[in-house]
């Protein structure tokens, strides 16, 4: 069984749990290949795995989590499951019930870390009618204008009094939230009785760098974590962008990497966790698995320098690729996230 990097280095939260720097993304990953897959990634050492009830395949990385556990590749307690509560779950009275959902779908009994995947909250949709909901309402219509799911307004304080409940009851370790700004996450801080935010995950890549939220994160004892940060690649095939397009090619990336006989993605990787964030990389190629994870190896790891660090920060555009607004036509006009 080979070194397990992800579990030496981890960050503290502000529980006391401490988190893997590095998790898997699994975002995209088809359900054909997903419980193989996250089965060779903690055999290779990976310890975080970051689902969503959106991604729809939860049910397929549970079956992987278990064969790795039935093969005593880890126990449990090595793993970091994180998963999220979905925008169409954000009162009181659906939030214990999706949390359950997703337990049954993973086959663990708590959660690591359970976030409010995004600050929008959409109309219920029952189990039974369509799971996962995702942004439609009736993805068989006809009008493109009566595809979008139905806003329902639901104060981010309603629902973070769930989310505390389910510390409370022991489904869930540690809580916090997703694709939040500042003001979003003052608002969530404000409200908390119990438990705070421990986790704020948000898009951030070179070109996408967020430095002042990482500060007023930080300073108010947020960990965050990185989503996308090798930038554009995951989403080529969505449209959104291109296969030339990204942090991944540029010069300073591939220099910083030809000095150290290292790939573009490892520097990026370093980059996002010498800054201080973790990260969770998504890849469907085993082969990057071992890559991935490499940047932790005591033998193959390394540091960026001051330099090295300055000039890809320097690569900041304000690039976001992932915004609903964009996205998903009609929604961006009835809960903006991003100005």
């Amino acid at each position: 069984m080979p070194p397990s990097p992800g579990v030496a280095d981890r960050v503290a939260l502000r529980t006391g749990d401490r988190m893997p720097l590095l998790g898997l993304g699994t975002w995209k990953i088809p359900k054909s290949s997903c419980a193989s897959l996250v089965r060779r990634a903690i055999d290779e050492g990976w310890r975080h795995l970051d689902c969503a009830c959106d991604y729809g395949n939860e049910r397929e990385v549970g079956a992987g989590i278990k064969a790795a556990l039935d093969a005593g590749s880890c126990a449990r307690s090595d793993l970091w499951v994180t998963s999220k509560l979905w925008n169409t779950y954000h009162r009181r009275e659906h939030v214990r019930a999706a949390c359950v959902k997703t337990l049954e779908d993973l086959g663990v009994d708590y959660l690591d870390l359970y976030l409010i995947h995004f600050p929008i909250s959409l109309a219920f949709v029952p189990f039974e009618t369509r799971y996962p909901p995702e942004w439609v309402h009736d993805p068989d219509a006809p009008d493109p204008a009566d595809r979008v799911m139905k806003y329902d307004p639901v104060p981010v304080a309603e629902t973070w009094a769930a989310m505390e409940a389910l510390v409370d009851e022991g489904l869930v370790r540690n809580v916090g939230v997703c694709n939040f700004n500042a003001q979003l996450l003052a608002e969530t801080l404000a409200c908390a009785a119990s438990h705070p935010p421990a986790v704020l995950q948000v898009e951030s890549h070179p070109y996408l760098t967020q430095t002042n939220l990482l500060r007023y994160a930080e300073a108010h004892g947020v960990h965050v974590t990185a989503f996308s940060p090798l930038g554009s690649a995951g989403y080529v095939e969505m449209g959104w962008t291109t296969e030339d397009e990204g942090a991944i090619n540029e010069p300073v990336v591939r220099e910083a990497a030809a000095r150290r006989g290292a790939t573009p993605g490892q520097i990026l990787l370093r980059w996002a966790t010498q800054r201080g964030t973790s990260a969770i990389p998504k890849t469907t190629k085993e082969e990057r698995l071992v890559e991935n994870i490499a940047v932790f190896d005591e033998t193959r790891g390394f540091d960026l320098t001051p330099e090295e660090m300055a000039a890809i920060e320097a690569l900041n555009r304000g690039k976001r690729y992932n915004d609903p607004a964009e996205f998903c036509p009609g929604m961006g006009g009835l809960s903006p996230i991003y100005d």
